[in-house]
């Protein structure tokens, strides 16, 4: 039951530490409540003591102990706990405000003491009440029988608490079992799961292996004198922010995400009331190098109780905001009884409800008040937050006033959409934007050209997503409008089609499997043709991100727009209105496909056929310069 519980065979010792940290925050309850308990909790403590010879890992803590009924209750009947009824005891110590007697217990996880029949083959238990002078020893090969004998006279620890000694399986690569009886895997495990544990865990070697160790292990030191403790003790999150300097934050953030630059910014907050838990976040100044990757793991590291739980929660953060590392620390979650997988909580979607909002709180408060430091973030992670503008509808409005854009009116820089209504003429009812794939290349977009003659701001989206949440979206009433789709409405009369027909009807006929239609615009000052899109068109940029993933979608046929003043359209115009068949005029024909193929590429695009394209160009050039 237990190889089917957990998943990987290391939590063992997690479990075991846990337990152990209970039964030390037990005894300074017990000896604060009981001034006359015959206990010491000066020194409260974890020791791991590994015998390689032997085969053997001992973990003793000098905590609370058990009584034989409590052996039998709580590790002969499995999965049971109790931790339940301390807690209770907390809540009303708590409530009256008592000082001296720690919360932090790990508490609810009876099963866990089970986990050491992964890698033990027999376990041996032996306690001491403290305030007892009787002791018991449990024991077991896992087969789901034990013995308990009581202990008395010599054989009575000299000090109260619990050590379990676990007769260790051979190390097997294959089923991914460690050699605990090693101090580098000790070590390893410690300070990936237990780092944080509130006492100290200590490495205790044999004299024999003290020595060895001390050579095989540089990160240990050369020489150790008395035992070495594994585990940091130092939970920044459970500190005041004014308690902890800009360099540890550093530290931490460098250890957590396995990054070399420095926090943008930190994120430190405690949650207080009917659910508390810690979190400590932090905007990095660089991008991930995996921010992209499809296998990327997002989300902050969780512990219960500072008792690691797993790397990457991803139920705590979107994946819009996956670039931000960090700690959450709750005090109490559903999770599975192996404590790897979390259950259905409603608190789970409060913390993540409220690390989003604290988290765009904070980029919009850097760009109110530290633009410098906001567009560093902006040109790291723009392109990622803006992902949200398409899948949280409930922060969207938060995201879009966060969220910078390059403009037609600032050469370089970006404007935020609040700063671009401000500068909107009272004629204009609308945010108008051409997307692509470079500001240079939508700054030379024929589709520009009228609304920067009219002096009409238009943002410049470059990044792939804004093709997917521009449609349909708002900010201050006024909605998103491609300059790229339907017909312009700068205010202009419509132009005057009289005399242009027979060359509109023939190019929609000429041009049919391109477009699909053909007709003249305002939207253009000096370029000769443009294609449009309709309002719910897919765009070449889309068209090309599906085809990319693999999804095959037809081409989508859009307008040919024609510049009336150009003089290329004009003589076009005359050739067509005074040829008898221009069908059969291959200089008509082949000026058509140049006149769509340039208005392709003046937009960025590629033609279906460039080769053909090279042809016909070649054909024309050929006639006008014999």
């Amino acid at each position: 039951m237990i190889h089917s519980v957990y998943s990987e065979k290391d939590v063992f010792l997690r479990e075991l530490i846990s337990n152990a940290s209970d039964a030390l925050d037990k005894l300074r309850l017990e000896a604060y409540q009981d001034k006359d308990l015959d206990a010491d909790a000066s020194d409260l403590h974890i020791e791991l003591r590994p015998d390689a010879e032997a085969r053997t890992l001992t973990i003793a803590d000098n905590g609370i102990g058990m009584s034989r009924a409590e052996v039998v209750d709580l590790i002969g009947t499995l999965a049971k706990s109790g931790t339940g009824e301390l807690r209770r005891k907390l809540e009303a110590a708590k409530q009256a405000k008592e000082q001296g007697a720690s919360a932090e217990l790990i508490g609810q996880f009876g099963i866990g003491f089970y986990s050491a029949f992964m890698v033990a083959d027999r376990v041996t238990l032996v306690t001491r009440k403290a305030g007892e002078d009787t002791a018991t020893r449990w024991e077991s090969e896992g087969h789901g029988t034990y013995t308990v004998t009581d202990l008395t006279g010599e054989d009575v620890p000299a000090q109260h608490g619990t050590t379990i000694t676990l007769h260790l399986r051979a190390a097997d690569g294959d089923e991914s079992l460690h050699d605990y009886a090693s101090p580098h895997v000790l070590r390893t495990v410690v300070r990936r799961y237990s780092d944080f544990i509130a006492f100290p865990i200590r490495l205790v070697l044999p004299a024999s292996e003290a020595a060895d160790d001390a050579g095989e292990d540089e990160a240990a030191g050369a020489e150790k004198a008395g035992p070495e403790t594994l585990n940091s003790m130092q939970a920044l999150w459970a500190r005041p922010k004014d308690e902890v300097s800009a360099e540890e934050y550093a530290d931490f953030y460098r250890h957590i995400s396995h990054a070399f630059d420095e926090p943008l910014e930190t994120i430190a907050f405690r949650a207080e009331g009917t659910f508390e838990y810690q979190a400590l976040l932090f905007i990095p100044t660089m991008p991930p190098f995996d921010m992209f990757y499809r296998n990327t793991k997002p989300g902050p590291a969780l512990y219960v109780k500072r008792v690691f739980i797993m790397d990457h929660c991803e139920a705590l953060l979107p994946p819009y905001l996956r670039f931000v590392a960090g700690v959450v620390d709750a005090q109490d979650l559903s999770l599975n009884v192996s404590r790897e997988i979390l259950q259905n909580d409603r608190h789970l979607v409060m913390i993540r409800k409220r690390l989003v909002k604290r988290v765009l709180q904070t980029v919009s408060a850097m760009r109110e008040n530290e633009r410098e430091k906001y567009d560093t973030f902006w040109t790291a992670f723009g392109a990622v937050l803006k992902e949200g503008l398409l899948d949280d509808q409930d922060n969207r409005e938060t995201l879009l006033k966060a969220s910078a854009f390059e403009s037609t009116f600032s050469e370089t820089g970006t404007t935020s959409l609040a700063e671009y209504v401000s500068r909107m003429p009272e004629a204009q009812d609308a945010i108008y934007y051409a997307a692509g794939d470079s500001r240079t290349r939508l700054e030379s977009s024929p589709h520009l050209e009228a609304f920067a003659a009219k002096g009409f701001e238009v943002l410049l989206l470059t990044d792939q997503v804004d093709e997917l949440w521009t449609p349909g979206a708002e900010f201050d009433g006024k909605r998103f409008v491609s300059v790229a789709k339907g017909e312009a409405d700068l205010g202009d009369e419509t132009p005057d089609a009289e005399g242009f027909e027979p060359l509109t009807e023939w190019l929609a006929t000429t041009l049919d499997d391109k477009v699909s239609g053909v007709r003249l615009t305002s939207r253009l000052t000096t370029s000769a043709a443009c294609l449009v899109g309709g309002e719910f068109d897919l765009t070449p940029q889309l068209e090309a991100m599906y085809r990319a993933s693999g999804q095959e979608v037809p081409r989508t046929r859009r307008t040919l727009e024609l510049n009336p003043e150009n003089d290329l359209v004009q003589s076009l115009r005359d050739r067509v209105a005074a040829a008898e068949t221009p069908a059969d005029d291959e200089t008509l024909t082949d000026a058509a496909e140049i006149l769509y193929g340039t208005a392709v590429l003046a937009e960025g695009g590629a033609v279906a056929d460039p080769a053909e394209f090279a042809a016909v160009l070649a054909r024309q050039l050929g006639r006008s310069l014999s």
